[in-house]
């Protein structure tokens, strides 16, 4: 015993120092480049700002295909060097890039936009090129180019620098007849870089074919640095561009949110933090205080993590923050189901120690479960997600893995050190009450009901809004494009001076609302971009009068804009959500040996979704980048919730007699038991948003009224309809027939 004590103080003392050390790294930093530390967590657009930089294509007016075509390019080249960044067209010639604060972004956006063509030739048409003669034939050209990647071939132990191509359909077939015709002949690849000259300098590679290449994927190596290899893997990116640009202008432009939103994001995550703590040691005592020391350990971690992800390209943005939301109330979901797992076996008259081991063993199939498949979703978006829904699958599957973490290992070995220290009495934890079970199976159809209502009435309001506003949903800037306007001023405003004097002048004189206006500042200046939706000729000249008279605004460049959400990024969004769901699916329905729990987890989750999806028709809440932000985090919520009803369903098939009671009784069971975790866990989850909702600037607010209503929503659906669904499609898709029990429940023939 003397040993165990002796151990448990070594084990609090390791961890108190670890922590310390923690929050020293989070304040300060470790060495010279302050690694870990919180402010060097790199912050995306709407957090801190960036560079933003337009560019103009050279040579005769291009088609809009080609545009479309060359902003999309663009977007997945800037996803290479940060997942927040933005592009999108201004006017008919110019494109505009916003990127995050980079180590040296002005240099990283002029290599982006580098004016240039990328040919392939064989040796013939080269020696025609470098003779200046016009009259050569191009084998391949950037179009045909779908990717290219410096790395490192390791064969034998032996390091071997290459870059790795892959061409599109097309440009698969053209390059297996240009090395078939070409085996012991070398074929250059050609960046010319928009001036007159042709010579050396021009040729990015010369490789010799060793033979005919025909799967679309080729490599060169021979190349003497892995930054060889990567800068020559860049230059083939770029030069897949289909237009030559120029750059026009570049800029540093301030937060989209401001400093004010930061500032208060972070005391209202403070004040949750401590409502989350203070509720947990309320409603589990010893256990509670804790979770409240591995959730701190938690956050350090989560803080940590995010400075060195920026090393990789990953930036912190607004809903990069809803991820961070959503895992910390995952973190303390799994030690909700681990306290009440360990409350329910001290009711059951097992001693403290052995409550606490069998609450930590019965609790872990559904952390597990509902964690890898939140992984499952974050995997997928970020594999196939773009720009924004990047930073969210990061960000989420840093804070599921550090929540796995912090629950089944720091919390374990601090319980357990409590309790050797000591804490042994059973008060010190609590007992269960005997749960009140109800006929939730029955009450169901009546939920079901209502949410019909609410999701029909959901869907009626599009056409309500179609009517009133002329759109189906109040699209942002961001997914419709707009108008920018880029005013002089006659002094430097900060954004929150903007928003009080500008924005009323702009929704004045242009009928246009004034949540739906987007400034950003631009440092060192006075200027000010404003984006506002397409405004007429007339609203434009409107403006313009109006900014000029009340606040002395002058040197007006007035461009209308695409969209930053493009047509093919939100294609992107839907497909990973839809490979998501699938994949989880198949997930759920393995882990628990019947597909029928995963179409009731699909089906709950669809629900779930649509009603928000009405918050947003009926209050015509603006839908842009926090839109899917906020429906991914939802859909990762409701998935966790539902593991949890699943899993004690799948628990009580194998110690209750289904045959006896009947499969509604087993959910119903089910249900009651784990209704306790749903409430805390909600409650929890929602301290923090709730404060975030109250203390937030108005940027803020209408994001976290869509994440409250989704939580609520998820806590909703996990109680009253995913078991019922399951026992749904599980009784009618059964071959026996259904007879009532003398209690008037269902009771099966056969289970």
């Amino acid at each position: 015993m003397k040993k165990q004590i002796r151990n448990s103080i070594i084990g609090m003392l390791i961890f108190i120092l670890l922590v310390a050390g923690g929050v020293y790294t989070v304040i300060n930093g470790l060495g010279k480049e302050k690694t870990g530390s919180m402010s060097g967590i790199k912050l995306g657009l709407d957090l801190a700002g960036g560079v933003s930089i337009t560019y103009e294509v050279v040579g005769d007016d291009p088609s809009e295909e080609d545009m479309k075509d060359t902003v999309y390019r663009l977007t997945k080249r800037v996803e290479a060097i940060s997942s927040e960044g933005e592009v999108y067209q201004e006017g008919n010639r110019r494109i505009t890039i916003e990127i995050p604060d980079v180590d040296d972004p002005e240099a990283v956006l002029t290599e982006l936009g580098k004016p240039g063509a990328l040919e392939f030739l064989d040796q013939d048409n080269y020696d025609k090129w470098a003779k200046g003669d016009d009259d050569y034939t191009v084998l391949l050209d950037g179009n045909d180019v779908a990717s290219a990647q410096g790395g490192i071939d390791d064969k034998n132990g032996s390091k071997e620098y290459v870059c790795q191509l892959a061409f599109t359909s097309e440009g698969t077939t053209k390059f297996a007849d240009a090395t078939t015709n070409n085996v012991g002949k070398l074929i250059y690849i050609i960046y010319e870089d928009g001036d007159e000259t042709r010579d050396s300098k021009d040729v990015a590679s010369a490789a010799t074919v060793n033979e005919p290449i025909t799967g679309g994927n080729a490599v060169i190596n021979g190349l003497d640095s892995y930054e060889e290899a990567d800068a020559l893997a860049t230059t083939i990116r770029i030069g897949a561009l289909p237009l030559t640009l120029k750059q026009l202008r570049s800029n540093i432009v301030g937060a989209k949110l401001g400093e004010s939103a930061i500032k208060t994001s972070l005391i209202a995550g403070a004040i949750g933090i401590g409502i989350i703590m203070l509720l947990m040691i309320i409603l589990f005592r010893i256990p509670g205080l804790v979770a409240s020391l591995a959730l701190g350990a938690y956050i350090v971690l989560t803080l940590i993590s995010l400075n060195i992800a920026g090393s990789f390209g990953i930036t912190l943005t607004l809903p990069g923050i809803a991820g961070i939301i959503l895992t910390i109330g995952m973190a303390v979901d799994a030690n909700v189901i681990i306290f009440t797992r360990i409350k329910e076996e001290l009711r059951a008259g097992s001693s403290v120690k052995r409550a606490i081991d069998a609450g930590f063993d019965k609790a872990l199939s559904a952390i597990l479960d509902g964690n890898i498949t939140t992984l499952i979703a974050a995997a997928v978006l970020w594999i196939m997600g773009i720009g924004t829904i990047k930073g969210f699958a990061a960000t989420l599957a840093i804070g599921v893995l550090l929540s796995m973490f912090s629950a089944l290992f720091i919390t374990k070995r601090l319980l357990n050190a409590f309790f050797v220290l000591g804490c042994n009495k059973v008060g010190m934890y609590g007992v269960a009450k005997e749960p009140k079970v109800l006929g939730y199976v029955n009450a169901s159809k009546y939920c079901a009901v209502g949410s019909v209502i609410v999701i029909v009435v959901g869907l009626a309001f599009l056409f309500v809004n179609k009517a009133n506003i002329g759109m189906t949903l109040n699209y942002s800037t961001e997914f419709l494009g707009g108008t920018s306007i880029q005013a002089e001023f006659d002094k430097e405003y900060s954004l929150s001076e903007a928003e009080e004097s500008v924005s009323p002048v702009v929704a004045e004189s242009t009928g246009v609302d004034v949540g739906k206006i987007q400034l950003q500042t631009v440092n060192g200046t006075n200027e000010v971009i404003i984006k506002v939706p397409e405004l007429t000729a007339e609203q434009q000249t409107a403006v313009k009068n109006a900014l000029t008279e009340k606040l002395n605004a002058s040197e007006f460049t007035i461009e209308n804009i695409s969209s930053t959400v493009s047509g093919e990024m939100r294609r992107d969004a839907i497909l990973s959500v839809v490979v998501a769901t699938i994949l989880m699916l198949i997930y759920i329905a393995f882990r628990f040996d019947d597909v029928r729990f995963g179409a009731a987890a699909v089906i709950a989750l669809l629900h779930d979704v649509l009603v928000v999806f009405t918050v947003y028709s009926v209050f015509r809440l603006s839908v842009g980048n926090t839109f899917i932000a906020c429906m991914l985090t939802i859909v990762g919520y409701s998935i966790n919730a539902t593991i949890i009803i699943f899993d004690r369903i799948r628990e009580n098939k194998t110690v209750m007699n289904v045959k006896r009671d009947g499969l509604d009784t087993l959910v119903n069971t089910s249900i009651a038991q784990t209704f306790t975790r749903s409430i805390y866990t909600t409650l929890t989850t929602l301290s923090t948003i709730v404060v975030l909702y109250i203390m937030g600037v108005a940027s803020l607010k209408e994001f976290t009224l869509t994440l409250i209503a989704g939580l609520i929503c998820g806590a909703y659906s996990s109680v009253c309809l995913t078991g019922p669904i399951w026992w749904f499609l599980t009784t009618k898709t059964v071959k026996k027939p259904v007879e009532k029990s003398k209690s008037g429940k269902s009771n099966k023939k056969k289970a």
